[in-house]
């Protein structure tokens, strides 16, 4: 899969500008030999360069899933972050221990309790550098070279350049409107087994899927969980949309009732702040010491005045009143982009209409290659993420994610109306060359 870094200004098409990029630098430096053969699987986030385009003027962003930080008290959070310092500063801004606060570690427990998970306890939390830094540690702890990861197709971007970096096998198994589907899991598992395979672990994201926005049905997690424990293999739950859903009553995670076999990861990203980079990792007991030595030999400490600033504002703050805050608001710009799919794209067109989180998965009819319609459409004035960002296999994408949570619904609205005619114009081509 190949990540253009592109430029609005230029009429070139993004392969040429790779092209002329990589001849620039392309000479050898004595210093490339001494990379290890993992190096050469780390990439750039195709979100990180369209998330970089996206902040020029003028554009609408459908591109990043981010949290609407405006609806924050941000000034009374200023406060807040200032008295920390002032007042427990030789704390705040010391080392701190590699597990986390205590008290942190214990609010964590109860925020997953309004989710379902009743007898997690905060000696088997660890706090991470986001949940990314969770999907780091257990891919380091559990796998080998060559070992297989399985995960939902499509997955995030971030968790997909993870695994390719410590090189591993990652292996699709495909969803329906219902998540992850059951049969094609066990068949996946039967048939990698078969040829010698080492499976690891599935990871997978139940609640408002990156980038689908597909929620994994609440009938299939049981039998989900069931399949990966009967072949010994572990379940790595990232779950930081959970609580975004939109009518305010959760689905229990696959955690709740299977403490032994799921790895639950959570997040403040998303229902707090990105940029206080926190989340965690709800361990089992008996992997709990390896995972969160691991994580020390990485972060050595999670920042304690970023814990402290969110420990305060779960204590001080009505931080409930603002998740049913982010529910409605994000509930009122899904619905104004599903309004706006409905009323402005071409015939041949699909997507998701999801309960809960930042996303909305489009699918173009087959032939479509969205990746050279970002150039288009970002002519256009608007910027989307390419589907094949979002898939372990190689080759091109009819898929694309638009995201809705950080942009008010008029400017959905005209970002769809800027984005219509690029896809109309590609589906029509497809049409024509196919009839050839």
């Amino acid at each position: 899969m190949t990540h253009e870094t592109l430029d609005a200004g230029t009429k070139l098409p993004a392969e040429a500008i790779d092209a002329i990029e990589r001849a620039a630098t392309a000479a050898a430096h004595p210093h490339e030999e001494l990379f290890s053969a993992r190096a050469a699987n780390i990439k750039q986030s195709a979100v990180r360069d369209v998330f970089d385009i996206s902040m020029r003027p003028g554009l609408v962003s459908l591109a990043g899933g981010n949290p609407y930080l405006q609806s924050l008290p941000l000034e009374k959070l200023g406060q807040t972050a200032a008295r920390i310092i002032a007042e427990d500063g030789m704390t705040a801004l010391q080392y701190g221990g590699g597990q986390g606060t205590a008290e942190l570690r214990q609010q964590i427990c109860e925020i997953m309790a309004a989710e379902g998970i009743m007898d997690a306890q905060p000696e088997n939390i660890v706090i991470t550098a986001g949940s990314q830094s969770a999907q780091d540690v257990a891919t380091k702890v559990f796998c080998n070279p060559g070992d297989v990861v399985l995960v939902e197709n499509p997955t995030y971007v971030g968790a997909l350049n993870t695994f390719e970096a410590y090189q591993v096998q990652v292996e699709p198994v495909e969803m329906d409107d219902d998540g992850l589907v059951p049969e094609l899991l066990e068949a996946r598992i039967a048939a990698l087994q078969a040829e010698g395979k080492n499976i690891k672990f599935l990871y997978t994201i139940p609640n408002f899927n990156n980038p689908s926005g597909i929620t994994l049905a609440e009938a299939r997690r049981q039998r989900i969980v069931d399949i990966c424990r009967k072949a010994n293999i572990i379940v790595l739950e990232d779950n930081p949309y959970g609580l975004l859903r939109f009518d305010g009553h959760p689905i229990a995670p696959m955690r709740a009732a299977n403490p032994d076999d799921v790895i639950y990861l959570g997040s403040f990203s998303k229902i707090f702040a990105p940029g206080l980079r926190i989340g965690w990792a709800l361990v089992p007991a008996h992997l709990q010491r390896r995972f969160y030595l691991a994580s020390e030999a990485v972060t050595l400490c999670p920042p304690p005045l970023n814990q402290m600033l969110v420990s305060a504002y779960l204590r001080d703050y009505d931080w409930w009143g603002q998740i049913e805050t982010y529910r409605g608001l994000y509930a009122e710009r899904c619905k104004a982009l599903l309004t706006a799919l409905d009323e402005y794209m071409p015939t041949g067109l699909s997507w998701t209409r999801p309960d809960g989180g930042f996303f909305v998965w489009v699918t173009l009819p087959q032939g479509v290659d969205t990746y050279p319609l970002l150039k288009k459409a970002i002519d256009a004035g608007v910027v989307f993420i390419p589907g094949a960002a979002f898939s372990p296999a190689d080759g091109p994408s009819n898929k694309l994610r638009l995201a809705f949570s950080a942009v008010p619904p008029d400017t959905i609205a005209e970002g769809v109306r800027r984005l219509a005619p690029v896809l109309a114009e590609a589906i029509k081509a497809t049409t024509e060359g196919a009839a050839l």
